[in-house]
């Protein structure tokens, strides 16, 4: 796999699960580990499934879970791999249906049994108490990397690269812009989806694209877009992970999405039999520890002041409760 774009299998393992100790030192050990499962279409590298997948090994280190995984399983094989993990005693899994909702649904409806933690477009059906479902609900953090964009564009156009326009896509979208609005209502944005979670070259050429149309900043929402940034010379804002490190000079900030405390509520539930049907995705708002800002690192003291303390107020309102960001899960388009 490409460095440019993500670290490679035994080093990311192996940091995450350095990482994971660290975060579960000073907790209890669960006397019973729950034996959970993870289902994953994509690599566990990918950024949104990396979030899973950390939070996971956290929990494993800290002795709440057993956990193993199943990655790249293809939407029409998903099923058979549920039923699997389910018939191999796992009582709880975890995973992404996005794209094979209606099939993981009625497998899950044969082991009630089983707590599912599933990423979805859906909502939970009471009809069906263990299937509860989460999003990554970031627009907090999106929002906020939206006010320094808008004060580092120079000339007012920004590129927005996607997977797909479904609402977990579409709502971080149209934070971003609104962010990006308040520090100047008359930016423009180009916007399109690639029609794939993961097609880093793909994602690359249509970023090409938006700079040759005079964007300036791009929005990378998909792995790729960076790249194409950082070949010609132009900034970007991450999104779910810190790219920085790979991208010092072209990644301004990143929403970064913590899904601790989603697991971490699902885990309690099945420890203590009261898991239900339920929408989770609360636990990423911002003031659940869900999502943050990333540090701006080596953008520190590049950033306008004026953007620096409208992100720092807007930061402490989210928290408080005195600010909303609007969730808009509507299909953004150009302007």
């Amino acid at each position: 796999m490409k460095i440019s774009l993500f670290l490679n299998r035994r080093q990311f393992l192996m940091t995450t699960a350095a990482s994971s100790l660290l975060l579960g030192a000073g907790r209890v050990a669960a006397a019973e580990p729950i034996k959970t499962a993870g289902i994953y279409t994509v690599p566990v590298e990918q950024q949104w499934v990396s979030r899973i997948h950390n939070a996971a090994l956290t929990a494993q280190d800290r002795g709440d879970i057993s956990y193993s995984f199943s990655e790249n399983v293809s939407n029409t094989d998903y099923a058979r791999v549920i039923r699997e993990y389910a018939e191999a005693g796992n009582k709880l899994i975890i995973g992404e249906v996005f794209g094979a909702e209606q099939e993981a649904r009625e497998v899950a409806a044969e082991y009630p049994d089983v707590a599912f933690l599933m990423g979805s477009s859906f909502k939970e059906d009471p009809a069906l108490p263990n299937f509860a479902v989460f999003d990554n609900y970031i627009q907090d953090a999106s929002y906020l990397s939206g006010i320094i964009a808008g004060s580092m564009t120079e000339t007012g156009n920004i590129g927005m690269v996607g997977g797909f326009p479904i609402p977990e896509v579409n709502r971080l979208m149209h934070a971003f812009m609104a962010g990006a609005r308040e520090m100047n209502p008359d930016i423009t944005f180009q916007v399109s989806f690639i029609g794939s979670w993961f097609d880093p070259p793909k994602a690359k050429e249509t970023a090409f694209a938006m700079i040759e149309n005079g964007a300036d900043i791009l929005y990378a929402e998909r792995f790729g877009v960076s790249d194409a940034a950082k070949e010609r010379g132009i900034l970007a804002i991450g999104n779910v992970i810190d790219t920085q490190p790979e991208y010092p000079d072209t990644v301004v900030a990143s929403a970064i999405w913590h899904f601790e405390p989603t697991l971490d509520k699902a885990i309690a539930e099945v420890q203590a039999g009261s898991f239900t049907a339920a929408d989770y995705g609360i636990y990423s708002f911002m003031n659940q520890g869900g999502t943050s800002l990333a540090p701006l690192g080596t953008f520190d003291g590049k950033v306008p002041a004026p953007a620096l303390e409208l992100v720092k107020k807007r930061e402490a309102e989210i928290k408080s409760g005195a600010f909303s960001v609007t969730i808009n899960d509507d299909e953004p388009t150009s302007s």
